[in-house]
């Protein structure tokens, strides 16, 4: 994925990685409780989308039903990639040491990542 996606395309993704091929209406409806985004904002948004080449549509009678280009897998790996390389030279350890340092990790985080290191090790 070349270009970054915003935030509130984002939130379209994320209903179309729980659910696809969906209209544009449908989006609206799983995301209205949520945010008040007028079919238009929606549509916009999937059209951004579509530019992006992030997501396809099909036709459908009249309407389009889109579905996503991207695995939510892929997604979170560049992102989480991007945001290690921006703030901390591509180390994780950093990372760690700075939700450690400010008291971010509870001991349930810890066990977690003492669970995952131990059967890396392995």
């Amino acid at each position: 994925m070349s270009e970054r996606i915003s935030d509130a395309e984002h939130m379209v993704m994320e209903v179309l990685w729980a659910e696809a091929p969906l209209s544009a209406q449908e989006v609206v409806e799983r995301i209205g409780p949520a945010r008040d985004w007028s079919a238009n904002t929606v549509k916009t948004l999937l059209g951004r989308l579509l530019a992006k080449q992030v997501i396809a549509h099909e036709e459908d009678g009249r309407r389009y039903l889109y579905r996503p280009l991207v695995a939510r897998a892929d997604y979170l790996a560049g992102e989480s990639q991007r945001l290690v390389d921006r703030l901390f030279g591509g180390k994780l350890t950093p990372l760690v040491a700075h939700f450690a340092e400010n008291d971010r990790l509870t001991s349930a985080d810890i066990a977690e990542i003492e669970a995952l290191l131990k059967a890396l090790k392995q």
